[in-house]
């Protein structure tokens, strides 16, 4: 079995640790915690799982990478400190590690990837022997395999359009939400995920692998922005209250423009509360979370994908759709060479010897 190792434990480290405890050719090795108070403590708990699984979390790097684990699933986060996670991230590779992450925006398309990003990488990759797979947490699949899949359907393609439609009312990462994203902030403040040009560094090459999928030729790469307030205070179960006359939606695109047309498109349409900007795109449902590719040509294909996860959560669900992509190509990736590898390299993985099998 691939001894594989988690690193971090939060949204997207718990869904880690349930899908490799859920894969018949991974072994969780061990969890790597940044927070004290999770030192000590089963996988089993910090995962949510009814089961210990005997795997004490830890918060020392060196010994666990010191015994060359095969992979690890780099699950902390990289929003706010980029720089930390690509320097664990080159510290994995060089230990020989297949490194799977939604941590480093700059690798979605590996092939456009900024030097000062992809040379350290490639260097690690010679000198230890290991290789690396990003795909996006929003999820990424949304935004590249799937589109292109449903792409193939059709006769002929005007645009193609992904949509994350998000509630983080459920989302238990208050940082990212209020400072990263502007939630609860006046509408005159700038958040850095919004900012002129930062939706393109995050979503751009997504955009650019699709556009070099279907064979297209960009122009260029666009951006909108729309931004509403809250007509009233609202409290959130795991971030407090939200109020009246502050931020409580965002909707933006980054357009890939074919011809003088915006024809790639990922769009996302974020709320802290479901009654802030109800004219936008809602879930089918009226649910706090949906992903959405509509390919407009003939005929018109429309695909929503609802997921949900720890109860009725579907922001747990969005995580674990893209945990779910990234664990479930670890075996394929230990086969492979050692390599910098995108979406458009590795292939998709069935649920080989997980039907029927029941989570612990």
């Amino acid at each position: 079995m691939i001894s594989t190792v988690v690193w971090g434990t939060g949204n997207v480290g718990r869904a880690a640790i349930r899908a490799v405890e859920a894969h018949p050719a991974l072994k969780l090795a061990a969890v790597l915690v940044h927070n004290p108070d999770k030192v000590g403590r089963d996988a089993g708990e910090l995962g949510g799982l009814d089961a210990q699984l005997g795997v004490r979390a830890t918060d020392d790097i060196d010994a666990v990478l010191a015994v060359s684990p095969r992979a690890v699933v780099y699950a902390a986060s990289g929003d706010i400190r980029p720089d930390d996670a690509l320097a664990d991230i080159i510290r994995a590779i060089e230990a020989g590690a297949v490194v799977v992450t939604p941590a480093l925006y700059g690798f979605y398309d590996q092939r456009t990837a900024p030097p000062e990003l992809r040379d350290p990488v490639l260097a690690a990759i010679a000198d230890g022997g290991g290789s690396l797979f990003v795909s996006g947490v929003d999820p990424g699949w949304g935004n590249d395999v799937l589109p292109l899949l449903i792409s193939g359907l059709g006769t002929t393609v005007d645009v193609i359009r992904c949509q994350e439609i998000f509630d983080y009312s459920t989302y238990d990462q208050e940082d990212s939400v209020r400072h990263l994203v502007g939630m609860g902030h006046p509408m005159d403040y700038e958040p850095l995920m919004l900012a002129p040009t930062i939706p393109t560094m995050v979503w751009g090459g997504q955009i650019r692998l699709m556009a070099r999928a279907l064979g297209a030729e960009l122009d260029d790469i666009r951006e909108t922005m729309d931004r509403r307030a809250l007509d009233a205070t609202v409290s959130t179960r795991t971030m407090g209250e939200f109020e009246a006359g502050t931020q409580g939606a965002v909707r933006f695109e980054v357009q890939g423009i074919v011809d003088g047309e915006p024809r790639i498109v990922i769009e996302h349409v974020t709320r802290i509360h479901s009654s802030c900007a109800p004219d936008w795109p809602t879930p089918p449902d009226g649910g706090d979370g949906a992903h959405r590719v509509i390919i407009e040509g003939r005929p018109r294909i429309e695909v929503t994908v609802e997921a949900s996860d720890e109860g009725a959560n579907r922001s747990a669900g969005g995580n674990a759709t893209a945990v779910g992509r990234l664990v479930s190509t670890i075996d394929w990736l230990v086969d492979a060479k050692p390599g910098l590898y995108d979406a458009l390299d590795v292939p998709l993985r069935p649920a080989v010897g997980r039907l029927g099998r029941r989570e612990r």
